[in-house]
């Protein structure tokens, strides 16, 4: 049976998202909040932006609609869950945080492997300009963290 009942989040800036309680359980933050929660005013999630609560939300409703019909082949759900995750980089930086921060797992494994998938293979210089990191190692403690972990320069 799907649950009908409508829960309300509110992005940082109180954009409200109104969504079925089965979506909005997908994240276990927001089901401990559910839970703790007596009054109507919604669920407010002031570390999402609305445009990252907006993609958060379309992720879980696509899970659970899939979770629901049978006919969804576990292929067109990995190739949807590609599609998804073909952002700019702070969008999937800011994807990472909100699955993260809301207990989405699904959501974490698949934009944290995306992010690992843009690492793999690159030199600490290329991630570095990736991710536009400054190298604040000294050229010893560089050499020190070289020996100590030579597994990670082949």
């Amino acid at each position: 049976m799907s649950s009908t009942r409508k829960i309300i989040l509110r992005s940082s800036v109180e954009e409200s998202f109104e969504v079925e309680e089965a979506v909005a359980l997908k994240s276990q933050t927001i089901k401990a909040m559910i839970e703790e929660k007596s009054d109507d005013d919604g669920i407010r999630l002031p570390n999402v932006t609305s445009e990252i609560l907006s993609k958060v939300v379309e992720y879980c409703k696509k899970h659970i609609d899939a979770d629901r019909a049978s006919s969804v082949a576990d292929d067109d759900l990995k190739a949807w869950d590609a599609e998804f995750v073909k952002v700019d980089q702070g969008t999937l930086l800011d994807l990472v945080r909100a699955a993260r921060d809301l207990d989405i797992k699904g959501l974490l494994d698949l934009t944290c492997q995306t992010v690992a998938d843009m690492l793999k293979g690159k030199t600490p210089e290329e991630v570095r300009k990736t991710f536009n990191l400054k190298n604040d190692f000294t050229p010893e403690e560089e050499e020190e963290v070289r020996r100590e972990n030579p597994w990670a320069y082949d």
